[in-house]
């Protein structure tokens, strides 16, 4: 399952997305994953969910998201929910057909491999096309 939070900056879709975090580290038995650009979320989500600092990486690319999002997986098949804060500060390409295209991957990804996925987007909703809309939580 693909999940989107998307609104413009300040309308408090990091604080949702923590508060989904905290929510799958209580609730379910598998691993959690959150992916951020910085650091600025290490004392708001529980210490059990994995914090990756994807600045570090220089991502730029969704073909290196990719990798890295299978390369995680592949260290670790426990994992059950990856959360992906600011998803346009990661990526290069902010193209309504790039993001179509990387969420219809995602989405078979997850299907495949039983894994939920939250990312939040800041972007306002009115701009993206149905397709993409239809993983708005």
């Amino acid at each position: 399952m693909v999940q989107l939070i998307i609104g413009l900056k300040g309308s408090g879709k990091t604080k949702k997305l923590v508060d989904m975090v905290r929510d799958a580290v209580n609730e379910e038995t598998g691993d959690v994953v959150c992916i951020e650009k910085e650091r600025k979320l290490t004392f708001d989500i529980p210490y059990q969910a994995r914090l990756i600092d994807a600045g570090v990486y220089d991502i730029g690319s969704y073909e290196f998201l990719r990798g890295l999002i299978c390369g995680v997986h592949a260290g670790n098949y426990d994992i059950t929910h990856f959360f992906i804060d600011n998803f346009y500060k990661l990526v290069n390409d902010k193209s309504t057909e790039a993001l179509e295209a990387f969420l219809t991957w995602l989405d078979k990804f997850s299907q495949q491999e039983k894994i939920s996925f939250v990312i939040s987007l800041s972007v306002d909703a009115a701009n993206l096309p149905a397709s993409v809309l239809k993983y708005q939580i």
